[in-house]
């Protein structure tokens, strides 16, 4: 591609040096530089992608997006921010993939992963190929493996370069997870979106964030910008479900989904039992039932959001049941692992998050047995929310061991107690801290019975731990299934 291609989704620009030459690919990572490539200039927290450009000219890069002249003598394009013009640099690149797939985003603060994987197991269901974008990675199919991502919403020219190779596949239907970091840096910008699901927003991200405001105008992002002929699914029975209503331009299909209050799609009759939900869906009126092997109060509402894309796109009503009632659990989601005590391992790491799954949980523990939770909280991360899901773990649960999750830079210890001023009384009969999370799990071997519930949560999916200098092996699943027989 030439120079001057990349330069067709942008508004405002200067130029130095400019030369129309060819083009191999581009990058904002220095040490990834080939030869050919243009190196984006990206400050970031830590580092300014500037103090790199002459690294990545030496190591092939042929031209540069850039915040201001260098002295370098290479063509430059001057933009006032190359991190938000990243997204259309990379989408002109990669000839605007996009406009070629129906795109469908997910958005909102839990839900996202379970129910764009729904949503792929309804298209799958129509005879349709769907791919998927998210948290656990991409894959082209359900069928397939997940290719690692890095991020919940990839990086401008990574997302670009993965919605080529589905286009290129003949994958006319991608759904991604579309977070508010990505929402509010713009990566996912120059992307068309044909349709827009919103799950729910609670409190999470304010370290980066600051403001429940502020994270939800990074959300209603999405809505705001969608395309004419789109669709938006939203949860009713959010906080916020009117404000993203009223954001959604004109020509947009609005179909609203909840278990409470006046909408478009709703559960009634809902029954949880060890081998999952089944419920009434009323939709204009016709009732169907339904019956789930995904479990707990916000299994219904992945549901019905999946359930409410589904209609959105036209796919007939019985297709959609048929695909919701054989879908097993997505993993790491309130995902059993030992059956005697019950272990449930699951990624709920908001107050929002450990709440419903604990809710879940105690629906199906049986009478005179014990919930038993374990978690920590991350570190370099929303502090406000520790003490909180302290609380909400000492209220829900007859049992609670605090340990550590992903500390980072933090020392663990300050991190449980952060989490421990939600406690109201230190009860050493049912309150329990052990820092190191492998011991803690070991631990549960003392104090669960075959017939309790365990509900380890924060990590669900990830089979790493992000410790102070290292990032080493560790599965809450494995780990679970070392200390109690396996299902």
């Amino acid at each position: 591609m030439l120079l001057n291609d990349l330069l067709k989704l942008l508004d405002k620009y200067e130029t130095k040096n400019f030369e129309n030459i060819e083009i191999t690919g581009i990058t904002y990572n220095s040490l990834k530089v080939e030869q050919g490539n243009i190196f984006i200039c990206i400050k970031g927290e830590a580092s300014d992608g500037h103090n790199f450009a002459n690294q990545a000219i030496e190591k092939g890069a042929v031209a540069l997006f850039c915040e201001k002249e260098l002295a370098i003598d290479v063509p430059q394009i001057i933009v006032g921010d190359t991190k938000r013009t990243m997204a259309c640099i990379a989408s002109a690149f990669y000839s605007e993939p996009s406009k070629e797939i129906n795109l469908i985003g997910v958005t909102g603060t839990n839900g996202k992963t379970t129910v764009t994987h729904l949503i792929q197991r309804i298209l799958e269901e129509n005879n349709e190929k769907c791919a998927l974008i998210g948290t656990l990675g991409y894959k082209l199919s359900s069928a397939d493996d997940y290719q690692d991502a890095k991020h919940t919403t990839p990086q401008p020219p990574e997302l670009q370069k993965d919605l080529r190779l589905m286009a290129d596949n003949n994958i006319k239907n991608v759904v991604m997870e579309v977070s508010s970091h990505s929402l509010e840096q713009n990566r996912v910008g120059c992307c068309d979106f044909d349709g827009a699901v919103f799950t729910n927003l609670t409190q999470d991200h304010l370290d980066y964030h600051i403001t429940m405001r502020n994270y939800f105008k990074a959300k209603a992002i999405l809505f705001e910008n969608l395309k004419k002929g789109a669709f938006a699914v939203i949860n009713a029975d959010d906080e916020y479900a009117k404000e993203f209503i009223n954001i959604i331009p004109e020509g947009i299909k609005v179909l609203t989904y909840g278990v409470k209050n006046t909408c478009d799609v709703k559960a009634e009759d809902i029954d949880f039992s060890i081998d999952g939900a089944s419920l009434t869906v009323n939709y204009n009126g016709k009732k169907e039932k339904m019956n789930l092997h995904l479990n707990g109060m916000f299994s219904i509402y992945n549901v019905l959001a999946a359930l409410c894309a589904g209609l959105s796109m036209g796919i007939d009503f019985g297709i959609i049941v048929r695909a919701l009632e054989n879908t097993k659990s997505v993993a790491g989601r309130f995902e059993i692992v030992t059956k005697k005590p019950l272990v449930i391992v699951d990624y709920a790491h908001t107050p929002d998050g450990l709440e419903n799954v604990l809710k879940a949980a105690r629906e199906i523990t049986p009478e005179g047995s014990n919930l038993i939770c374990l978690f920590g909280c991350g570190g370099d991360r929303d502090t406000t929310k520790r003490p909180k899901m302290g609380k909400i773990a000492d209220e829900l649960s007859d049992k609670v061991i605090v340990t550590s999750d992903n500390p980072r830079s933090e020392d663990p210890q300050l991190i449980i107690s952060d989490i421990m001023t939600g406690i109201r009384t230190v009860d050493t009969q049912r309150i329990f801290v052990e820092s190191d999370r492998g011991q803690a799990i070991k631990f549960l071997k003392t104090i669960a019975m075959p017939s309790d519930v365990v509900v380890i949560a924060g990590k669900g999916h990830e089979d790493y731990q992000i410790l102070k200098n290292e990032t080493i092996h560790f599965d809450d699943r494995e780990e679970a299934r070392k200390v109690f027989a396996c299902v």
